[in-house]
């Protein structure tokens, strides 16, 4: 029987980290980072499983974007690469993550990171 983390069993986070991807970010462009698939229009409004609706973040990147918008805006408003780079917000993120090596980065669970 294997043992279990919660609902997840240690077999079966051991393979997905094996799978992960590790690049570059494509919004905060740090590299030898694990990559995350963000939906640009959300699957909850309708987001399609499509190559053109993935960007590849940082999951720190990821984490603060669904931080700053809802899906609602993330689907009217920022629903490209383009539309995301121009927001004040994410370019302050931006610069902010930019500096951080990326094992220093701890999320806090509400919507913020410290080191």
């Amino acid at each position: 029987m294997q043992e279990t983390l919660g609902r997840v069993c240690k077999g079966c986070l051991v393979e997905k980290k094996e799978k992960m991807k590790v690049g570059i970010c494509e919004l905060c462009k740090r590299g030898d980072v694990i990559l995350n698939r963000h939906h640009l229009v959300p699957k909850q409004k309708k987001g399609k499983n499509k190559l053109d609706n993935f960007i590849d973040t940082c999951i720190p990147c990821s984490k603060q974007i669904h931080a700053l918008f809802t899906n609602k805006e993330l689907k009217r408003e920022y629903n490209s690469l383009e539309t995301l780079k121009s927001s004040k917000k994410i370019r302050k993120w931006i610069k902010w993550v930019r500096k951080k090596n990326p094992i220093d980065i701890r999320y806090s669970g509400k919507g913020g990171f410290h080191k």
